[in-house]
């Protein structure tokens, strides 16, 4: 179980730097009635990406074990190993694009006659048929072998993690008062010229904890096989 809470908050906090999500927020940082409009907007976001995968989860997820048996532990192992050599390239591709991708715009949505909430929404509806990552642990999720209360609580843990950047921000509005929109403009601008890198280096830093996670299980799990091949041919040699 550990092993798989690591693996999802590990996942969940790379993706949560998310462009698409986070300056949309930080646009709405700045206009009327701040910390409501982001509040409501991360709601918006957390609803539909937690009620998407739940369905994922729920629906195809669970039709697909009553088919195929679980995975042994050997696969999950490798499955963690391939999910973290995937972010690794990941990261390699956007550290070598940083340059080209730092001098596009921040999308700046508009917001009249709609809701922080619908905005929220609307926006995670289109990302979620591309969020990769989220798809990968729902797949390790529903291939864990725990019942459903235990997956959907997974699930719940890695939606806090996406969100979390957005969290904060509320809670700079609340705490910092008129000293939080200085702050959350350094924060656009910051993230303007560097969110590139700072994806990358997240990025690395997830691929290098799940392959690892999968390494060790790896060789957790072969030197136990070894172990009981040897005592087995000890036993023959004895009789």
């Amino acid at each position: 179980m550990f092993r798989l809470i690591s693996l999802v908050v590990s996942i969940g906090l790379a993706d949560s730097l998310n462009p698409s999500t986070i300056a949309p927020a930080l646009y709405l940082a700045a206009g009327p009635q701040p910390r409501r409009a982001v509040a409501q907007f991360t709601l918006g976001v957390f609803a539909v990406y937690l009620a998407g995968g739940a369905a994922i989860l729920i629906g195809p997820g669970q039709a697909l074990l009553a088919i195929v048996p679980h995975p042994g532990h050997t696969a999950r192992y490798i499955a963690e190993i391939a999910a973290g050599v995937v972010m690794l390239i990941g990261a390699a591709a956007i550290w070598r694009s940083r340059r080209t991708l730092a001098r596009r715009e921040l999308p700046s949505p508009r917001t009249e006659g709609k809701s922080s909430a619908l905005l929220g929404i609307t926006i995670t509806a289109v990302e979620l048929p591309t969020a990769v990552p989220y798809f990968a642990v729902i797949a390790a999720v529903v291939g864990s072998g725990l019942d459903l209360a235990r997956q959907l609580v997974l699930l719940f843990l890695y939606n806090v993690c996406f969100v979390l950047p957005l969290l904060l921000m509320t809670a700079t509005l609340t705490i910092a008062g008129d000293q939080s929109t200085r702050i959350l403009a350094k924060a656009r601008d910051l993230l303007q010229r560097h969110w590139p890198a700072l994806l990358a280096g997240v990025a690395l830093l997830a691929g290098a904890f799940v392959t690892l996670l999968g390494v060790t299980g790896l060789t957790t799990a072969a030197h136990g096989t070894l172990g009981r091949v040897s005592r087995h041919v000890r036993r023959l040699l004895h009789r």
